[in-house]
């Protein structure tokens, strides 16, 4: 056995003896093990793209994360188990969810939202009545393709538990978002290791400030590229006339092939051939995956102003040489914290930006968004999964060099 592949095995029996370790604490139902506190690594302990010399344009907020958003929260649970081969219902489990809250736990969320899809192999729910409303009325939860029904029925199930509603017509939660891509190389997914209280305590832990990357949450068994891939985030601060706002990005990136990745506009893909992806024989069919984006803003939209935004998240994409294949399920989300109200004439009110004056924050989605997908790539490491499989990280290094080759280092 290499030296590598025994330190990964030491690392995942270190994971189960945590799993027991930490347990669930008060957040849900019985004490399933689940791996990966919601506590963010600290900054110094895992270099993010701009840490290592990718250049990218417009100024980031202070952690550089959706969370930059006010009164924005993120809460992961990772869930790792097991090695070997697959057997369907015990493991290995490489998956997890993410919660992304757009107000909060303290405040039931009603923001100027919008859905749009570029393509459309995949699911999220509650899509058509955001779109038909111009509303989110729930929080964002991001996990694998096979767990999007339990997750949604915890969501309503957390939502009635922290806001009860006040009469039988009243349902906190009824038409919960929730997205998601699929990890089946690397997990268990027809095992269904998601469970209610995973959700419970994604959402419960949920907090501001930093946001941790990579192989975390719903991003846990997720490749890009054909590299390790999973959670990135990044934010842009924008100044307007009318003030200040922020523009968040938090990607689960599961989506891309190899050849077609540029990162600074340097063909990454085409430059580091090598450590494709290891399937043992006969190989699994590879399809191409998807990619949910959730992107959030302080600055006050209207429902067809946020659809407007969130489409910007393409121009973004098509930086980093993405096509949007056939089987990608490309789906995008915003949600705006300024809130309509309703006057004592029973008229709501919108404050809303001019469509003249939005233009800055349409480029901010562009380069917010290019560097989440990048800061998910930088942040994965290797992962080896059921039956073997092994997606290899991108290396930090030989990133280095060839940004360095054409000329495109910062550092």
């Amino acid at each position: 056995m290499t030296r590598r592949l025994c330190d990964q095995v030491c690392s995942l029996r270190l994971a189960l003896v945590l799993c027991v370790c930490i347990g669930l604490g008060d957040s849900g139902i019985g004490a399933r093990p689940a791996w990966g506190d919601t506590a963010p690594t600290p900054a110094a302990a895992k270099p993010r793209a701009r840490d290592l010399g990718v250049p990218f344009e417009g100024q980031p907020g202070p952690h550089n994360a959706i969370t930059d958003v006010p009164g924005v929260e993120v809460g992961h649970v990772t869930l790792i188990a097991g090695s070997g081969p697959l057997s369907v219902g015990k493991g290995p489990i490489r998956t997890g969810v993410t919660a992304i809250l757009p107000r909060g736990k303290t405040a039931r969320p009603r923001s100027v939202a919008a859905v749009v899809c570029l393509n459309g192999n995949g699911e999220l729910t509650g899509s058509h009545w955001v779109n038909e409303s111009g509303l989110l009325e729930s929080p964002i939860l991001l996990t694998n393709t096979d767990s999007v029904g339990v997750v949604r029925d915890a969501v309503i199930a957390w939502g009635n538990r922290r806001f009860p509603p006040s009469s039988s017509l009243d349902e906190a939660f009824a038409l919960p978002v929730v997205a998601e891509t699929s990890d089946a190389f690397l997990n268990d997914i027809m095992g269904q290791h998601v469970k209610p209280e995973h959700v419970f305590r994604a959402l419960d832990d949920a907090r501001s400030g930093p946001v941790r990357e990579g192989n975390v949450g719903g991003g846990t068994g997720m490749m890009t590229s054909e590299w390790k891939g999973g959670i990135g985030t990044s934010s842009r601060v924008v100044k307007l006339r009318s003030g200040q706002y922020v523009v968040g990005v938090l990607v689960q990136a599961n989506y891309g092939r190899r050849g077609d990745l540029r990162i600074a506009g340097v063909p990454i893909g085409q430059e580091i051939p090598e450590r494709m992806p290891e399937f043992p024989p006969p190989d699994k069919n590879r399809r191409d995956g998807s990619l949910i984006v959730v992107v959030g803003t302080s600055a006050p939209l209207l429902p067809h102003q946020m659809t407007r935004l969130v489409r910007r998240v393409a121009v973004g994409l098509g930086r980093l040489g993405a096509v949007s294949y056939n089987s990608s399920g490309d789906l995008f989300i915003g949600f705006g914290t300024a809130e309509p109200t309703v006057g004592a004439t029973g008229l709501q009110h919108w404050p809303a930006i001019s469509n003249e004056g939005i233009d800055p924050l349409l480029q901010a989605t562009v380069r917010a968004t290019e560097e989440a997908i990048v800061n998910a790539l930088v942040a994965a490491e290797t992962m080896v999964g059921a039956d073997g499989v092994t997606i290899h990280a991108l290396p930090h290094d030989r990133l280095r060099e060839v940004l360095r080759k054409y000329g495109r280092l910062t550092r």
